[in-house]
């Protein structure tokens, strides 16, 4: 798995487009394998045959795992062992990889390449809840606040706002970087503006039920 891992970061840190595409097509293969499979016996084998150019589509015949069946598989066993390692933490690639998007400004391919690494970024901290430490540091959750400023369009606001309830739900130390940072602020004002988008202010409501919740 490491050999995989390291062809999408190898692309994932690559400051052209095509290659980070790829690189966010190989990281969601390789979530896909783990957890879709037509037969558990057979998912070991499957994710070390994935060919890095595929892009995770297993067709109609994969069948989800429901979570008991995911901790018991050897694929995911292996996946989670690595994230607990700076070197393989999938998680934290994302981060890095949506900063340098965000540093190249808004077109609409870079908003395609944020918005999927928005969905890995989600997926993985599901996957592995102990990545959710990372957006304890403030650099990293200005990243998903940057992302809910008006300039960016309504898709990477209401992704943003999925990733931010992924980052805090039942993360305490999040949720007091959130709050530092004048998060809650930010999330207000963006549902107060006239020119916010309609789909954006159904998501910022789900947020906010979500955010005061007892």
């Amino acid at each position: 798995m490491e050999s995989l891992l390291s062809l999408a970061f190898d692309n994932l840190s690559s400051y052209d487009g095509p290659k980070v595409r790829k690189g966010l097509r190989q990281v969601e293969g390789l979530l896909a394998q783990i957890c879709l499979s037509k037969a558990n016996s057979r998912n070991d084998r499957a994710y070390r045959n994935w060919d890095t150019d595929d892009d995770g589509s297993e067709g109609s015949t994969s069948s989800q795992k429901d979570l008991s069946q995911l901790s018991r598989d050897p694929a995911f066993r292996e996946f989670f062992k690595l994230q607990e390692g700076f070197e393989w933490n999938v998680a934290m690639r994302l981060i890095s990889t949506l900063d340098r998007l965000m540093a190249k400004g808004g077109d609409g391919g870079n908003d395609l390449l944020i918005l999927s690494a928005l969905d890995l970024i989600q997926g993985v901290l599901l996957l592995h809840p102990p990545s959710k430490s990372l957006f304890a540091r403030e650099q990293n959750m200005n990243l998903l606040l940057d992302l809910l400023e008006p300039f960016n369009c309504p898709a990477i606001q209401s992704a943003t706002l999925l990733t931010l309830v992924t980052a805090l739900i039942e993360t305490p130390i999040n949720t007091r970087t959130f709050e530092s940072l004048d998060g809650l602020l930010t999330v207000t004002s963006l549902f107060k503006s006239r020119s916010t988008a309609r789909e954006v202010k159904l998501k910022l409501v789900e947020f906010l039920y979500f955010y005061l919740m007892p």
